[in-house]
């Protein structure tokens, strides 16, 4: 069954702010910046649901992603996510549904997408990031993907963008340490296409949105079509592993170490099982 047509409207986000502009750009703010940004349940099925609604604004040009306060976005809120003993054990099928429409979403939309990166870019944050066609970073970006320091696979999505942007021996040592990456390094290695100061980066994110909007609208999504294909091939095949291990992970002692580590704010001792 079709999905029915939504556009990108206020009333239909509580965590994202949304703001359209007359020029076919759209600003759209992950919006928790007393924890950074960090993912919870809303903000999970929120972030799912965007990139359909994007696809089907006919309003809508060219999407800015980016971050309120100092961050982006730091990844999942572990406390709010694992914290709780008592969580439906049905909910990591949801979240993975979730995760592969994030990813999918993303790729299979058409429409250009900037993200503007500032602070932290983190776990899902840092794929989020990623997943933009062109990514802006602030001189303060800190960007990893840390899931292997909460004991758990890079499951919903970094296994499928960084080898893409980097190489596979860079994303594999990113990918085994969680070693966050600064913004000279970033630019470097491939993962941002430009840095900018953190006061100029939206102004500088949305003349380049401006810009691209002011195009030739069907010349312009059928080429990201034509480049993504093959990013969406290799996610196809990557994904359903990854986050089945993610999942798989997530029932692990290390992982709970993990959390009680992050916790009671200290290092985690993993034992391997």
């Amino acid at each position: 069954m079709a999905r029915p047509a939504r556009t990108l409207d206020q009333s239909n986000y509580e965590v994202i702010l949304i703001d359209k502009r007359d020029d076919g750009v759209a600003v759209v703010t992950l919006n928790r910046p007393e924890r950074h940004n960090a993912v919870g349940g809303p903000m999970h099925t929120e972030l799912a649901q965007l990139p359909g609604d994007i696809q089907d604004d006919p309003d809508v040009r060219v999407a800015v992603l980016t971050g309120a306060g100092r961050s982006f976005c730091s990844g999942a809120d572990v406390e709010a996510s694992f914290g709780d003993a008592s969580l439906d054990p049905a909910l990591p099928l949801g979240l993975e549904g979730e995760a592969r429409n994030i990813v999918d979403g993303f790729l299979r939309l058409d429409k250009p997408v900037i993200t503007a990166v500032k602070g932290y870019a983190l776990g899902l944050g840092a794929t989020v990031a990623l997943l933009g066609d062109i990514v802006l970073a602030g001189r303060s970006i800190r960007i990893g993907d840390t899931h292997v320091v909460v004991g758990i696979t890079a499951g919903d999505g970094g296994a499928v963008l960084w080898p893409q942007l980097i190489g596979p021996q860079a994303a594999k040592y990113y990918l085994f340490t969680g070693e966050h990456v600064d913004a000279e390094t970033a630019e470097r290695l491939g993962l941002v296409f430009r840095v900018h100061d953190d006061e100029d980066l939206l102004d500088e994110a949305i003349a380049m949105a401006s810009r691209i909007a002011a195009g030739a609208p069907y010349a312009i999504r059928t080429t990201k079509r034509a480049i993504n294909r093959s990013l969406e091939r290799i996610s196809q095949d990557v994904m359903p592993f990854s986050l089945a291990a993610e999942g798989l992970a997530m029932k692990t002692d290390d992982m709970g170490e993990a959390v009680a580590a992050f916790s009671e704010r200290r290092a985690p001792q993993f034992k391997g099982r």
